[in-house]
């Protein structure tokens, strides 16, 4: 009995040390928000005097979020769509192995997510592609990167029968046909889980912005996070405040759909 009392005290123990270590980061962040500059500059640790939720308000302004938020609602939108419809049409084939050369493709993919962005070559492409500083080159190259997608659609696929490709098969259904009517439906744990981590990727991507989109007018929520960079100083607080400005959607996001993301991250990696 005493045994399983340290048991249950270890793991509670575990819990709440893992739950600060996750939200003393947050905390801190709501802080420094709460703070002026000079109070920031005389304590940075210290809690704040009072909570000043106009600092919101001057952030957004001068952060001009409002220019910069549809621009990041249409890319992460689009690339979350295209990447997983090019998950899914490029995961079948492999996971079936309807396609030679499967395992090494898979492999392939697998291999890529622990390779470095070839930025150089990668800029050169685009330029000569003429998608430099244009929506659709940017969209492209965030869909690029299906990799985690890809391998999770691959693992859930593997679980459903072969015997309903022959089934649709004999009854005339087409190979895109087959893709989107029959098995997109029964993929939809994964493709959920899929989506919000590209969803999160892409909203919160802050260097190609900078190095492909020249173009204000073209730029991302996450470009205001730069009108707080000072040439000598950084206005914290208002940096703290466009950073949870950028952050309180994929935060609200995750609170609501974070069981799915569990759930179809385990049935795409188990049943690989």
């Amino acid at each position: 009995m005493r045994e399983s009392y340290a048991a249950t005290t270890s793991r509670y123990g575990v819990v709440l040390l893992l739950m600060v270590l996750y939200l003393f980061p947050l905390f801190y962040l709501v802080n420094v928000a709460m703070k002026t500059q000079f109070e920031y500059l005389a304590d940075p640790v210290a809690l704040a005097k009072s909570i000043r939720l106009s600092n919101f308000a001057e952030a957004w302004k001068l952060g001009n979020f409002a220019d910069y938020l549809w621009n990041s609602i249409f890319y992460t939108t689009s690339a979350t769509v295209l990447t997983l419809i090019v998950s899914l049409i490029a995961a079948f084939p492999i996971s079936r192995g309807y396609v030679r050369f499967s395992g090494f493709f898979y492999t392939f993919f697998l291999i890529s997510l622990f390779l470095p962005n070839p930025l150089v070559p990668q800029f050169a492409l685009m330029n000569e592609l003429g998608l430099y500083n244009t929506q659709i080159g940017y969209i492209l190259l965030r869909t690029s990167g299906t990799g985690i997608a890809f391998l999770l659609i691959v693992g859930y696929v593997k679980s459903i029968s072969r015997e309903l490709d022959e089934a649709a098969a004999i009854d005339g259904c087409g190979y895109i046909r087959y893709l989107f009517t029959i098995l997109l439906p029964l993929t939809k744990p994964v493709l959920a889980t899929g989506a919000i981590l590209t969803a999160i990727q892409t909203w919160n991507d802050i260097i190609l912005p900078v190095i492909y989109l020249s173009d204000p007018g073209l730029a991302p929520v996450t470009k205001g996070l730069f009108a707080f960079r000072g040439q000598y100083l950084n206005n914290w607080p208002m940096l703290a405040c466009g950073i949870i400005i950028v952050a309180a959607p994929l935060i609200l996001l995750y609170a609501f759909v974070q069981r799915y993301i569990v759930d179809g991250a385990l049935a795409g990696a188990l049943k690989a």
